[in-house]
């Protein structure tokens, strides 16, 4: 394998693993914008873009992409039961893009298996606190890429 198909081989790997992210940002964002309906938060739907645009950013982007749908419950509504709603939202959302979405998106279009995107991320989160985390994703994608090169060879 010269480095011509490395890097073809890793590039195609990290294509598939965007694109899991960009669906993954979609669903997110779709959640959102159903739960704040619900709700009935105002400018839901611009919350909504914003929390799936920040959802590329781990860890900090979906606490981030909270902020304005909590503010607006809060200043909509001036009691405590509308922001805690947003917030429990924002668990459930966060329970199941970490615990559903994700891993099948990244089985899906990385191939990589639903019980290594759910670990490595936590292994790689206590190793090297936020870079671990940050670079797991794609970490995985080029990795399962090249185990599924080796097999085939």
């Amino acid at each position: 394998m010269d480095l011509r198909d490395h890097f073809q081989l890793t590039g195609n790997a990290l294509k598939n693993w965007i694109v899991a992210q960009l669906q993954d940002s979609l669903a997110v964002g779709l959640l959102w914008m159903i739960g704040l309906f619900i709700i009935g938060v105002p400018w839901a739907p611009l919350w909504a873009l914003l929390a799936a645009t920040l959802q590329f950013i781990p860890h900090i982007g979906p606490v981030l992409g909270l902020i304005g749908p909590a503010l607006a419950a809060t200043l909509r509504w001036g009691d405590w039961e509308h922001p805690l709603a947003v917030l429990v939202l924002y668990a459930i959302i966060v329970m199941i893009d970490g615990f559903l979405l994700q891993p099948y998106l990244m089985k899906r279009a990385a191939k990589v298996p639903m019980w290594a995107s759910i670990l490595t991320p936590l292994v790689l989160g206590i190793l090297i606190p936020f870079w671990g985390v940050l670079l797991s994703a794609p970490l995985l994608a080029v990795v399962y890429a090249y185990r599924a090169r080796a097999a085939s060879q």
